[in-house]
């Protein structure tokens, strides 16, 4: 095994990791015309055919580094036998992730199609039928194909897990790992996950063949890249906070714990005059997706999530994330404060505490690395509209962990 870290090393061009020059002119024509840190590690040894673990973060660019050399090395596909396959946990990352690799696909001659729950079985079942080079898919949605017979994964090549720590905490890996063993056919294995942890390294070990490491992100990196903020906000003045600090901003992500909640949160918005939509797990799928769409265009300024429903979403160019209710822990933390910071892009991270919560509150910074004092604002206070300028400096070390059952009461709001 070896094992590769990415520190400060200039991005080299694309061309000079091995891609095709019509796929760089595709990148090309959107803007891309260097290699990410994900990338100029993983493409050169995927190209060359080694089983390859990546650790890293969602948007440092994962998608291209796999979607680039498997659309370069596949070949063409019979009915129902993919040649490709990417396995995600969520039903927006295959859609984002199938968007994506879509017109790469193209000028190679190559199909890609997303499969996942809330969509017409029916029509992926025809589309399958008639050959497609790569799937997308969420695993519930493809095991029930497999048990259909209507997709078989005996011609595979390449296969992808992606954000394999996010399947794990969703419960998703004896799912995944009926899927691997169904792939009956010599191929090469990707698999890219923010940690390496105990349940991921299941999959490392019993289906991958001496795979290379290359890690590109410490656990840190989001919190590092990111302007933070704790402001101590009475619970009756917390939507006019978060509707004053969307105003001055172009796209605002705020997360709550639960779907009511997101419900909630949205239509208080919306009677401040904030455009603002929610999205969750028991909205349909194309309410999700349009509403998604509306933020990633620009036409929604607000979206109100709950931790699941935003799980690996690649979102460019949200400037502020909120965290309404607080996290329950500091990964979540810097999970969701990685929503914005997308690849290398500095963002604002606001987090809503009140006054039960500050203690919880200061535990969370110090485990993820920050320290500063939980400032109190009401929603008439100027600072609201440039937190970035605004810097409150640093909060002494708590002297004593919160008892569980502190830090649980602590995270209701």
């Amino acid at each position: 095994m070896v094992s590769a870290v990415e520190r400060t090393e200039l991005a080299p061009s694309l061309s000079g990791l091995g891609v095709s020059p019509e796929l760089i002119e595709v990148l090309r024509a959107e803007g891309i015309t260097t290699a990410f840190p994900i990338q100029t590690l993983v493409v050169p040894d995927a190209l060359a055919g080694r089983d390859i673990c990546g650790k890293a973060k969602t948007g440092s660019g994962k998608t291209l580094a796999f979607g680039l050399p498997m659309l370069e090395m596949i070949g063409s596909a019979e009915p129902r036998r993919p040649r490709g396959l990417v396995v995600v946990p969520t039903r927006e990352l295959a859609a984002q992730v199938a968007q994506t690799l879509e017109p790469l696909a193209r000028v190679k001659g190559k199909r890609v199609l997303a499969v996942y729950g809330g969509t017409s079985v029916r029509e992926q079942v025809n589309t399958l039928a008639a050959g497609v080079e790569v799937i997308v898919a969420t695993p519930a949605r493809l095991i029930d194909l497999l048990e259909r017979g209507t997709v078989h994964l005996d011609h595979l090549e390449i296969l992808v897990i992606d954000e394999a720590d996010e399947m794990a905490d969703l419960g998703f890996l004896p799912q995944v790992q009926t899927i691997m063993r169904q792939v009956s056919s010599v191929h090469q294995t990707m698999l890219f996950s923010a940690t390496l942890d105990h349940r991921v390294q299941v999959l490392v070990r019993n289906y991958m063949r001496d795979p290379i490491f290359h890690e590109v992100a410490s656990t840190r990196v989001t919190v590092e890249s990111s302007v933070h903020r704790f402001l101590e906000v009475q619970a009756s003045d917390k939507a006019r906070v978060t509707a004053r600090i969307a105003r001055s901003v172009a796209r605002t992500l705020v997360f709550v714990r639960t779907k009511r909640g997101c419900d909630r949160v949205a239509a208080d918005l919306r009677s401040l005059d904030i455009s603002a939509k929610a999205i969750h797990g028991d909205l349909d799928q194309t309410q999700r997706e349009k509403a998604l769409r509306q933020f990633r265009s620009g036409k929604l300024p607000v979206l109100v999530a709950t931790n699941v429903a935003a799980r690996g979403l690649d979102i460019e160019g949200v400037d502020v994330v909120i965290h309404y209710d607080l996290p329950e822990d500091s990964t979540t933390y810097v999970h969701r404060s990685g929503r914005t910071a997308r690849a290398g892009e500095a963002g604002l991270v606001v987090t809503l505490v009140s006054n039960e919560q500050l203690e919880t509150a200061g535990w969370i910074m110090k485990e993820a690395g920050l320290r500063m004092p939980v400032v109190r604002m009401y929603s008439n206070d100027e600072r609201l509209d440039d937190l970035v300028s605004f810097h409150p400096g640093e909060l002494p070390e708590p002297r004593k962990r919160p008892s569980s059952r502190n830090r649980r009461r602590g995270r209701l709001i």
